[in-house]
């Protein structure tokens, strides 16, 4: 399907960006060039923490350059718990993410999916979990790594809540839609 793949490095910064350049087999049999460019920030995690009996779900809320200079006035969203996996595998991912952006140490957690957020240019795959909270499972404040600059709000909300919160648009967040949909369409609550 595709053959003599040049990678270029754009950028090296935050992330890389490269430069792909291909020859491509069309449904039609012939060979035609063309050039992509990939954003590589790695693979994440993503988890909607859950408590059944109270009908409640964490969420953060954090600010996010890419959505003010796109439109989003004050930059903050309102998202599940997630993280790049940085070398660690998904699972210990999310609960080392949990207990820093949240404050909560959970030790179960479910693998719901897995989805490629944006194919189209970044490489991320995401993997998504849902997990069970308790208040005793409550260990710090949360609010994020402090080498990483991440200034989190938790929020606790009815479920029901975050459902009108999409419908309004207050939630605009891809992998929370998700995980929400996911959690009303397997009657979670």
């Amino acid at each position: 399907m595709i053959k003599n793949v040049v990678k270029e490095t754009l950028s090296d910064n935050w992330y890389t960006l490269y430069k792909y350049a291909y020859d491509y087999k069309k449904k039609d049999g012939l060979w035609e060039r063309q050039e992509r460019e990939a954003y590589d920030r790695g693979n994440g995690a993503a988890i909607l923490l859950i408590n059944k009996e109270k009908q409640r779900i964490i969420l953060t809320e954090q600010f996010r350059m890419p959505t003010f200079v796109n439109g989003n006035a004050s930059g903050l969203m309102v998202e599940v718990c997630a993280g790049l996996l940085d070398g660690d595998e998904p699972e210990a991912c999310i609960k080392k993410e949990v207990e820093e952006e949240t404050g909560y140490k959970i030790n179960k957690v479910q693998k719901v999916f897995e989805s490629y957020m944006s194919p189209g240019s970044v490489t991320e795959i995401l993997y998504f979990f849902i997990g069970e909270y308790e208040e005793k499972m409550k260990i710090g404040e949360g609010g994020g790594a402090e080498d990483e600059t991440e200034n989190i709000e938790v929020l606790e909300l009815p479920f029901e809540r975050a459902i009108s919160w999409i419908k309004e648009g207050k939630i605009k967040d891809a992998k929370t839609i998700m995980l929400i949909q996911y959690a009303q369409l397997n009657n979670l609550f």
